[in-house]
């Protein structure tokens, strides 16, 4: 016999679970000292939010659900924005929460509200553990759902007074569920489709990403000769250094790439969810044909109501589309094939890749693209920098420009490169304006107790800038988006971490360079105009 909090931590282990991120509470004290004597670390951080959202950001970039932790009552409210943010972003995420006693569930009690009803729109799946006999099943559940195609979050609430009775049963055994393959007929109607097509076009998505499509898709592109657009969550995917990137939708103030889907007379989605991008926007007539590949059917949607549906194993669709165009001669293309968006893609590099002296966003993003290598990890926090970003900074690899826009929750920056320091073994850069900033900038802490190493650089325009942006593109005036802020090189001071303005533009890259080779955490603050 053993403890179920014991059971519970033994589980975690057998998932691989080697961090858990969160707030102690007085209901999840068992669960704590369970963790204490565990292979599984705990890390206790400044906020729940943080926590949640450095949970999000490890199973963004490692495919494996990230977990965090908070106690009954406001530790799984604070708990929420990072998990929804999760589960709209598709990151695999497990919350666990305590609770009360079993016993005064059924009245109104101190800090007790229904956390599972709470959680319900916001998670794949998540549940009460009543019994400690359902402790591996439950966990063994969150897990498998959590990190199944597509993935999000999952929940399980722990009460304290099960926490602590003795429990039997073991661990389950940890399988990936293989993802089906796809139907050859539809493959080859796609086939033909391209055959057919003067101007095709492939809009990349965030599952193109999270299925580790990358190469396949690329193949597909080189043998085809087909322009590719990304979506927010679908940058590196295709390298936006190769001819055929048309790099992100809504491309900058020329929006080229918007103006290619208009002229293409095909459109194929690959790993492609509505809520990170509003067909709308790109489709607004609903004239296009378009192709989905995805692992799940399309949503219904007006202005996006697929022609043909390959609904299987993102990768494997590839490959077979790959095949198949190959073995009915869609290789290559003529000149007047290319020329048709090669003069978008030169507008586009242009206006990236342009060096200006205005103090924006915009203008140092060429400059941070130079300092930071192909594979160094670029997370976005959201705001009027998160546009810039998402438009005009090149992305070269997978997975190596964070940016959150399903539920687009501002804070994710500083706690996400908290999680992405442990992840990957490259340099870490978060990128964040005042407003998000100070949201989770507490986490600064969290990450020097840890040891990290990445770079915060914070945009400060002293303002909610991107609704101040909204509200004068409406009504020509802003109201109620103003803010002052501390000095932030004193702030970063205060957690022992080098600081840094650049007051002189001029002076941009070297400070970027020294802060980014810097070992351990520092931040920068650029001011933007």
């Amino acid at each position: 016999m053993t403890k179920t909090s014991d059971l519970f931590v033994r589980c975690l282990e057998n998932e691989d679970v080697d961090r858990v991120y969160g707030v102690p509470g007085e209901e999840n004290e068992d669960l704590l000292f369970s963790l204490r004597d565990s292979d599984v670390e705990f890390v206790p951080t400044r906020h729940e939010q943080g926590a949640a959202f450095m949970a999000n950001v490890h199973g963004r970039l490692t495919g494996d659900a990230g977990v965090c932790l908070g106690t009954l009552g406001p530790g799984a409210t604070n708990l929420v924005t990072g998990v929804a943010d999760a589960n709209l972003d598709k990151a695999p995420l497990v919350a666990v929460t305590g609770q009360g006693g079993l016993e005064r569930l059924h009245k109104e009690s101190h800090q007790a509200i229904d956390i599972v009803k709470m959680f319900e729109p916001i998670t794949k799946w998540n549940a009460q553990i009543t019994d400690p006999d359902i402790v591996n099943e439950s966990v063994r559940k969150a897990f498998k759902v959590a990190e199944y195609e597509k993935p999000g979050a999952t929940h399980l609430e722990l009460p304290e007074d099960v926490a602590a009775e003795q429990a039997e049963g073991e661990p389950l055994g940890t399988r990936r569920v293989r993802r089906p393959n796809p139907d050859i007929p539809s493959v080859e109607e796609v086939a033909e489709k391209i055959d057919d097509a003067d101007r095709p076009l492939i809009i990349t998505g965030n599952g193109a990403v999270r299925t580790a499509a990358s190469r396949e898709l690329r193949e597909l592109v080189e043998t085809c000769d087909i322009p590719v657009a990304s979506t927010y969550m679908g940058k590196g995917a295709v390298s936006d250094a190769e001819p055929y990137s048309l790099m992100t939708l809504d491309s900058g103030d020329h929006e080229e790439a918007s103006s290619a889907i208009r002229d293409s007379d095909l459109v194929i989605t690959v790993g492609y969810d509505i809520a990170e991008h509003d067909p709308a926007g790109w489709n607004p007539r609903s004239a296009t044909p378009i192709v989905h590949i995805d692992s799940e059917p399309a949503e219904v949607y007006e202005q996006y109501d697929p022609d043909v549906e390959v609904v299987s194993d993102i990768p494997a669709a590839l490959r077979a589309l790959t095949e198949k165009c190959e073995d009915i001669g869609v290789v290559g293309c003529d000149e007047d094939c290319v020329d048709w968006y090669a003069d978008l893609r030169e507008h586009i590099v242009k206006d990236v890749t342009e060096v200006d002296e205005k103090h924006s966003v915009r203008g140092a993003l060429p400059v941070l693209r130079e300092v930071l290598a192909d594979d160094d990890v670029l997370i976005s926090d959201v705001g009027s920098h998160k546009m810039a970003i998402a438009q005009n900074y090149p992305t070269y690899e997978p997975n190596t420009c964070i940016i959150s826009n399903g539920l687009a929750s501002m804070g994710i920056a500083v706690p996400g490169a908290v999680s992405a320091d442990a992840a990957v073994d490259s340099n870490v850069v978060a990128a964040t304006g005042d407003g998000g900033f100070l949201m989770n900038g507490a986490e600064i802490e969290t990450a020097t107790r840890l040891g990290c190493s990445f770079t915060v650089i914070v945009f400060n325009d002293n303002d909610y800038g991107l609704i101040s942006e909204k509200q004068a593109d409406h009504r020509n005036e802003s109201f109620g988006t103003g803010l002052t802020n501390p000095d932030f090189e004193k702030f970063a001071e205060s957690f022992g971490v080098e600081g840094k303005t650049v007051d002189d533009w001029s002076e941009l890259r070297d400070v970027l360079e020294k802060s980014v080779k810097h070992d351990g955490v520092s931040l920068v603050e650029v001011p933007v105009e």
